[in-house]
């Protein structure tokens, strides 16, 4: 099989990743002024209660099925014969989630007043399953992935403004949400033959998949937890309101977060490829340029949201959840980390399977997280969780670094920590944009725009006008674009 352009994948990646963050800038600012901030925090209760079940019925296998299919792709009768098998261990999984989802409900009186939106959201638990997400993963097949999602995003928002237009329509918002995100799956399943003949099967090693499929799936459960643990508690702990404020901090958060790693997400296969056929040099250059390129990226988005965090969340929500600011502003540090310990844990560690490393990252920053939260949500509110979370983060990624010392040795040289220092420097003249804008003008949008533009503009002319190699090449192509 032909190896697919990194550039064209990041490109369609990255597209996708607008779709999925202009779909929430057109729905939510909506949703949020025709929903009250109760219901809006049930549903994304609702939704962090579900996730645990969709975690469970995943149990790791698509990180585990892109690692190991990366190296089979080439081969249809083993790539066909190895999806069957991890195809129908997620059945099993699926199985298995949904009788504990309905088992809970049963037994928690507090569950059972959000049963509805639950079961709602529990049509994802399937349909993710059934989507085999993994195999277009495997295949770098990014633009039927953004081809579909184009056409489902622009169903989802048409059908927002049709069946959602009064309080009390959070079900229906939670309904055209699981079909925009996993409405086309059966068409997924479907496609999926175009590359491997996948079916369910009896006839599975268990001895060679589950122990790592394992590791990855409790890996996977301490990431959770300290990413969705904390609404989930704040639910227990505070009310539906607190939740409703914080669900527009985490909101603003991960349309960032998801931005900045398109880039990272359409490299895993490739170091995954790279590191399984010894290919160690290249795996390497790749590892340095990315990290490079997600500091170049990260660093200036993280100063731009903190500065920015009134203006968004008035524009993106409205006046009502300005409370919101505070833990968006906490949540920023936790753009750099998350993405740096998302470099070692995926591209380092995974590939080199060294899933009990992750393991163990990932139980101790849940256990700081949750201990953390629980001592401080009761005074701190929405504002613990967002600390929590950046703590988290910050020692996922120390211990990602500390666990791929002997992999990455030498590789972060001189030039790079230079880039650093010049991306936190051109991350400072934001800040005095951003002073400036809220000076000259009122309105947020002339804001929003004002900072952005001149921020961008001066950002990209530093890195030019000190020689940054990925500034000066991304100059050259548009320039051989504009010849």
């Amino acid at each position: 099989m032909k190896n697919k352009s990194l550039g064209k994948n990041a490109f369609l990646n990255g597209l996708r990743s607008i779709l999925n963050i202009i779909f929430p800038i057109i729905t939510f600012p909506y949703v949020s002024r025709v929903l009250n901030v109760g219901e809006l925090g049930k549903y994304n209760w609702s939704n962090s209660f579900v996730s645990y079940f969709l975690l469970i019925a995943g149990l790791g296998i698509a990180t585990y099925a892109v690692r190991e299919g990366a190296k089979l792709r080439n081969d249809r009768e083993k790539i066909s014969d190895f999806s069957s098998q991890v195809f129908s261990i997620n059945i099993f999984s699926t199985i298995a989630s949904y009788v504990l989802l309905f088992l809970c409900i049963l037994i928690f009186p507090k569950v059972q007043s959000y049963a509805a939106c639950i079961y709602i959201f529990s049509i994802q638990i399937i349909f993710t399953t059934l989507g085999t997400e993994w195999i277009y993963t495997i295949f770098e097949e990014y633009t039927y992935i953004t081809a579909r999602s184009i056409v489902f995003k622009i169903l989802s928002v048409i059908l927002l403004f049709i069946f959602v237009r009064k309080p009390g329509d959070y079900l229906n918002y939670a309904g055209i949400t699981v079909f925009s995100a996993v409405g086309s799956n059966v068409l997924n399943y479907l496609h999926a033959k175009k590359f491997c003949a996948i079916r369910f099967t009896l006839k599975i090693d268990w001895k060679e998949h589950l122990k790592p499929i394992l590791i990855i799936f409790a890996s996977s459960v301490a990431t959770t937890i300290y990413l969705s643990l904390d609404t989930t508690l704040l639910g227990l702990i505070n009310n539906n309101y607190v939740v409703g404020i914080y669900s527009v901090s985490t909101k603003m958060y991960n349309i960032v977060k998801q931005l900045i790693a398109a880039v990272l997400t359409v490299t895993i296969p490739r170091f995954a490829l790279l590191w399984g056929r010894n290919r160690y040099r290249e795996y390497r250059q790749l590892l340095l340029q990315i990290s490079n390129v997600l500091a170049l990226i990260s660093i200036p988005a993280a100063v731009g949201v903190y500065m920015l965090a009134p203006q968004i969340v008035i524009l993106l929500s409205s006046a009502k959840y300005i409370r919101a600011v505070s833990s968006l502003r906490l949540l920023c540090p936790a753009l750099i980390f998350s993405i740096f310990s998302w470099i070692f844990t995926s591209c380092v560690l995974i590939p080199a399977k060294r899933e009990n490393k992750v393991l163990i990252i990932t139980v101790i920053s849940a256990i700081v997280n949750l201990v953390l939260n629980l001592l401080l949500m009761p005074s701190l509110k929405e504002n613990a969780a967002a600390i929590t979370t950046s703590l988290s983060e910050a020692i996922s990624m120390i211990l990602g670094i500390y666990y791929s010392r002997d992999i990455v040795k030498k590789l972060y040289n001189k030039e790079f920590w230079k880039d650093i220092l010049l991306y936190a420097v051109g991350a400072a003249t934001i800040v005095a944009i951003c002073f400036a804008g809220s000076i000259l003008f009122n309105s947020t949008i002339i804001i929003i725009l004002f900072d952005v533009t001149l921020s961008t503009i001066e950002y990209g002319l530093i890195l030019i006008g000190l020689r940054n190699k990925f500034a000066l090449d991304a100059l050259e192509n548009i320039m051989m674009r504009i010849k």
